[in-house]
């Protein structure tokens, strides 16, 4: 069984492929839909919505080709962007090995993996010291 059987899922609204995308704290499952259009179903902020989720599908070509489900959680309204495009582009590769090179090349594969340091014992912040006095 290849990668491709796996990720090609049936349900009530068709045929799709999945894709989790990561940023931050930010997670988002995204499912491609053949031959839809436009978004399915949205559980995400509309300010996300927008002209820069479609980078992915116009740099391989396939701009009307899918309907994208979207569910995201956490962090905040960039870093949910970043992940959905995450997702986008793993969906787009479970559906199409061959389009692997070319999305990676445009950096839409790669994790970016900075996230916020956590706070320490004895300090403000992660770094940040209390404020020294000297008398």
């Amino acid at each position: 069984m290849n990668n491709q059987d796996i990720a090609e899922k049936q349900t009530i609204e068709g045929k799709y492929f999945e894709g989790t995308g990561r940023r931050k704290r930010a997670v988002a499952r995204v499912r491609l839909y053949e031959g839809k259009k436009g978004y399915i179903k949205n559980f995400v902020k509309q300010d996300i919505l927008d002209d820069s989720l479609q980078v992915p599908f116009e740099t391989i070509g396939y701009k009307d080709k899918f309907g994208i489900s979207v569910v995201v959680k956490g962090s905040g309204i960039k870093s949910q962007q970043g992940a959905i495009i995450h997702g986008i582009a793993r969906a787009l590769i479970s559906f199409d090995e061959t389009l692997k090179s070319t999305l990676r090349k445009a950096g839409f594969v790669t994790r970016d993996p900075r996230e916020k340091e956590r706070k320490k014992p004895g300090l403000r912040r992660a770094r940040r010291a209390p404020q020294w006095q000297k008398r």
